[in-house]
C-alpha cells in the first residue's frame, strides 16, 4: 500500500463508521424507550370504581343538594311552572355542637325554602319566609307587616281580582274560605293577639310570591324547623308549561322572550342556570 493511501486510512479506521454517517452540526437519533402495556381494569375493579361512584352521588343527594321540580304557579314570578331547582341542603344545619363548628346559617326573613308540607310530610313545597319565630304577622289589603312595619316585597305578586276578606286582611276573624286547613283555622284563633299572629318557637310563617293564587301557611299554618329542608341556589332546567295566572300569560319573568321556534320551545333556555334569589 502507498503512503498516500496509508494517510487517507489511519490506524483507527473501522468500515462500522461509514455505516451511520452523520452531517456536521446535527444530532444522532435517540432510540425510542419501550411502549408501557396497557393493562385494563379487571371487572371486580370497574364494579368498585362504579359502586364508589354511585356511593358519592347517593351522599351528595343526601346529605348536600337534591333536585326539585315546580309543580305550581304560587311562586310567579320568581318560580315558574317546570323550572327544575338544585337544592342547598347543607346551608340549615341542625342546632348542637354541630352547628357552632360547621358554617350552618340560619333561617332568614326573605329566604326562598323547600319543606316538607306540614299537613303531608310526604310532599316537598316551595315558599319564601315572611316570618321568623316571635314575629308579629298581619296583612291589611294584602299587604305585609311585620313586627308593625310594612315589608317592602319587589317579588311579590297581586292580581287585580276581587277582594278576599281571609286572603288579604289576614288573620281574618270569620272562617270564609273552604281551602282553610279547620285544625289550623282552630290553632291560629289561640296564636293570634290584637290582630297580630304571633309566630311561636322553631316555627316560620311562608308565603307564595304569587300572592293572590298561593295557597301558604295563611291556610294551613307554620313550617316547624325541622321540615324545612334547604334552600333552592340555582335553576338548572326549565320546560316550558302554561300558567294558569295572569301574571305570567306572557311567560317572560321579566326578562324578556324565548323565541318561539319548533325545535326549541319546549324548554325555557334562558333560565338555565340562573341563580335563584
Amino acid at each position: 500500500m502507498s503512503e498516500q493511501q496509508s494517510s487517507e486510512f489511519p490506524d483507527s479506521y473501522s468500515p462500522a463508521q461509514t455505516e451511520t454517517p452523520t452531517v456536521a452540526g446535527t444530532v444522532a437519533p435517540v432510540p425510542l424507550p419501550p411502549q408501557p402495556e396497557i393493562i385494563f381494569p379487571s371487572p371486580l375493579e370497574t364494579f368498585a370504581s362504579l359502586m364508589g361512584i354511585i356511593v358519592i352521588a347517593l351522599f351528595l343527594l343526601t346529605f348536600v343538594v337534591q333536585p326539585f321540580r315546580i309543580p305550581s304557579e304560587s311562586m310567579e314570578k320568581t318560580l315558574l311552572v317546570g323550572d327544575f331547582l338544585l337544592v342547598n341542603k347543607a346551608i340549615y344545619g341542625p342546632n348542637g355542637h354541630w352547628g357552632e363548628v360547621l358554617p350552618y346559617q340560619q333561617v332568614h326573613r326573605g329566604d326562598i325554602v323547600v319543606f316538607h308540607f306540614p299537613l303531608d310530610p310526604s310532599d316537598h313545597v316551595v315558599k319564601r319566609v315572611a316570618g321568623l319565630p316571635g314575629d308579629r304577622i298581619h296583612l291589611d289589603h294584602g299587604q305585609l307587616f311585620v313586627n308593625g312595619a310594612p315589608v317592602s316585597e319587589p317579588y311579590a305578586v297581586f292580581e287585580d281580582i276581587s277582594h278576599d276578606s281571609f286572603r288579604d286582611q289576614f288573620p281574618a276573624q270569620i272562617y270564609t274560605d273552604p281551602g282553610v286547613d279547620t285544625h289550623w283555622w282552630m290553632q291560629m284563633r289561640k296564636d293570634v293577639r290584637n290582630g297580630e299572629l304571633i309566630v311561636p318557637q322553631d316555627s316560620y310563617f311562608v308565603l307564595g310570591d304569587n300572592r293572590d293564587h298561593s295557597r301558604d301557611s295563611r291556610y294551613w299554618g307554620f313550617v316547624p324547623m325541622q321540615n324545612i329542608v334547604g334552600r333552592p341556589f340555582v335553576i338548572y332546567f326549565s320546560l316550558r308549561r302554561p300558567s294558569a295566572t295572569e301574571a305570567m300569560q306572557d311567560d317572560r319573568l321579566g326578562h324578556g322572550k324565548v323565541p318561539a321556534k319548533d325545535v326549541v320551545s319546549f324548554a325555557r333556555w334562558n333560565r338555565m342556570f340562573r341563580v335563584v334569589r
